[in-house]
């Protein structure tokens, strides 16, 4: 067998296809998009690999290299590109007429080259700046890429060596390196790993991401957006990534302090427009420590003419907003408009008909707070101190925030509970969508034909099929149990994400996509659609009863995935604990000891014993607290309440946070 090719040039004009290429039979190879880097390559360094060629009817047949020679062919019809015409010489490497292994020799080229590792590409991208000297603009142009892809490469390559060895060592994953790249100091990035990785624990992508959030504030941020002016005319170091949306604000103190200083400031404007006796702000809105405030309300008021006349107008055009609302026609950004205008008016006609009495504006307040990328008030606030006062007095419109005298009566969900508990079970079944990949996959794929081709009425409104993350409000996030999220973690650490890699064109990403195996692409698919499903508590049985069913197939035991916690028995009343401790647990007489005590020692008591159940139960008692949750939270053998939940006293408004 021939081992060496003499070496010629040829003329980009006497090239053609060679039969026996392995890849003649896949044109889609040789798609300009698709050899769209190497024409670039190939452009500003030339061709560094010679071409395979053997003699074939007075032309010269590319038997390996033929992406090489579709880039060569691109560029003698690229007017733009200078220096190659068809009469322009390349290396090549010339095959003997009488090789009987041509098509060995095809497929040799293509398949004994390893493929080239991630790393060492980002690593590449970073020596080309550092040592070469040249630009992400430079680089791009060589490449045929974007600036941003090349920043994006560059900015992996330039994370700290010893995290990108512990990568290449496969300790971590590639995911879990490419989150150091979320602050841009190598020197922030080795300490955040150290710290991790002093107990020997697995190391995840979200819990690295979630470490660098505690050194300093991206200006991405809606914090960081919010206090940058401010920040930058005091003088706050600023650590510079490649990429502007990825810089940080390095002084995490001077932070807050801008921050708290312009919600002291809305606080205040508020105060005074209103009429509150003070004004007061806090980063997040502590609902702990506010849970011995009270709180007033507006009541009702008579309203002069002028106030009678505009409410007049306002229920004449709120009757022709919702006539508008019914059009079927009626495209969604029109409805969503018309739906503003109408929430619009009503607060303006309830501002008309109601007002604090002078007693309740004299002791209460307004308290500013950052949630969901915005300020918002906690208006009519009243101090302990100020509610002490006010205890035992007839007619007050004050309420407590907290915990609420024991009522012996049935246990009653609130609506603000109620919706957080619709979040919780959403994570849950999101979870278990996750960890049954199979069962998922077909579940989405049925909804997406389904949709498509019945009858125009959709088989559930739980699943959105649109691509989104679905974004659960919670006003605890923090607090919440977090079995469901860790495993959602852990599903998300055993993706194949190699093909997700945005410096590559969608193209690029799909071809990887498709080859990945039918297991991979189940497990994808059903994190995917778990992240962007919606829970089906609450919902009407009889239009959604698809979800009902899927639910009891895959998360029979809810248990499994969600664990009650300190923050959602702190939501109870006192009695309502005791009441679950001695009936539903069979914990009489822990019930009647604990009767004396105050309701934080009785949550503490169940946060523990659902933690970990005592040794000292029962086995009637440990599976008792083993299977127990609060009834619209059950899924197997529970017929779900349609009845609304119950009204309650307003609560603060929830912080919106994004679970994965």
């Amino acid at each position: 067998m021939t081992t060496s090719f003499a070496p010629l040039t040829v003329a980009i004009g006497d090239l053609t296809a060679h039969p026996a290429n392995v890849r003649g039979s896949s044109p889609e190879t040789y798609d300009p998009e698709n050899i769209a880097h190497l024409k670039a390559s190939i452009a500003v360094l030339g061709l560094l690999q010679p071409l395979l060629v053997q003699k074939l009817d007075g032309k010269y047949a590319v038997l390996a290299g033929g992406r090489r020679h579709a880039a060569l062919k691109e560029l003698v019809a690229d007017k733009a590109a200078k220096g190659f015409t068809a009469k322009t010489k390349v290396d090549c490497r010339l095959v003997p007429d009488d090789c009987d292994v041509t098509t060995a020799l095809s497929l040799a080229e293509n398949v004994t080259q390893a493929p080239m590792n991630a790393i060492d590409e980002f690593e590449a991208f970073a020596r080309m700046m550092e040592v070469d000297g040249q630009t992400p603009e430079t680089i791009a142009k060589t490449f045929g890429t974007t600036v941003a892809a090349v920043k994006g490469r560059l900015r992996y390559g330039l994370i700290h060596p010893d995290i990108r060895a512990a990568a290449r060592a496969k300790v971590i994953t590639l995911d879990t390196m490419k989150a150091f790249a979320e602050h841009p100091s190598q020197e922030v990035q080795r300490e955040v790993h150290e710290a991790l990785t002093k107990d020997g624990g697995y190391l995840q992508a979200h819990t690295v991401r979630q470490a660098l959030k505690s050194r300093g504030v991206q200006v991405s941020d809606d914090i960081g957006a919010f206090v940058r002016e401010d920040y930058e005319a005091r003088g706050g170091a600023i650590a510079a990534d490649l990429l502007e949306e990825h810089s940080v604000l390095e002084d995490a103190a001077l932070v807050e302090t801008i921050l708290l200083e312009k919600l002291t400031a809305a606080a205040e404007e508020a105060r005074m427009r209103l009429g509150f006796a003070w004004a007061d702000a806090m980063v997040r809105y502590d609902y702990a420590a506010m849970a011995d405030y009270g709180r007033v309300y507006p009541g009702p008021i008579e309203p002069d003419e002028t106030a009678q006349k505009r409410i007049d107008e306002i229920t004449v055009e709120l009757e022709k907003l919702q006539l508008e609302m019914e059009d079927e026609g009626l495209e969604d950004d029109a409805y969503d408009a018309l739906y503003e205008r109408v929430d619009t008016l009503e607060e303006e006609a309830r501002d008309l008909q109601e007002a604090y009495s002078a007693e309740d504006l004299a002791r209460s307040g307004v308290i500013a707070s950052w949630q969901g990328g915005q300020t918002t008030l906690h208006v009519g606030l009243v101090r302990p101190e100020d509610t002490a006062k006010e205890e035992g007095g007839r007619g007050s419109s004050s309420n407590r925030t907290g915990e609420e005298a024991p009522d012996p009566g049935e246990i009653t969900y609130p609506a603000s509970l109620a919706e957080d508990l619709k979040t919780e079970r959403a994570m849950a079944l999101g979870a278990a969508m996750a960890l049954h990949p199979e069962a998922t996959l077909d579940l989405t794929l049925f909804k997406l034909v389904s949709d498509v081709l019945g009858r125009g009425m959709s088989v559930t409104q739980a699943i959105k099929v649109e691509a989104r993350k679905e974004y659960r409000s919670h006003a605890k996030m923090d607090e919440i149990d977090g079995t469901s999220l860790e495993q959602a973690a852990v599903a998300h650490d055993a993706l194949d994400l190699s093909w997700l890699d945005d410096t590559r064109p969608p193209a690029d990403q799909f071809a990887a996509f498709r080859a990945l195996e039918a297991g991979e692409k189940a497990k994808l698919v059903a994190y995917a659609t778990a992240s962007t499903t919606q829970s089906c508590f609450a919902r009407d049985r009889q239009r959604d009863s698809l979800m009902h069913a899927f639910e009891i197939e895959i998360m029979p035991d809810i248990r499994a995935y969600w664990t009650p916690n300190a923050a959602l028995f702190n939501r109870f009343k006192k009695a309502w604990l005791l009441k679950i401790l001695g009936e539903d647990l069979g914990l009489a007489q822990e019930a009647v000891t604990l009767a004396s005590s105050s309701k934080k020692e009785i949550v503490a008591f169940c946060d523990k014993l659902f933690a970990e159940p005592f040794a000292t139960l029962t086995d009637a008692q440990r599976a008792a607290v083993a299977a127990w949750c609060p009834p619209m939270m059950q899924t197997a053998g529970f017929a779900c309440d349609d009845t609304a939940p119950t009204a309650e006293t307003p609560v603060p408004d929830s912080e919106v946070a994004q679970a994965a």
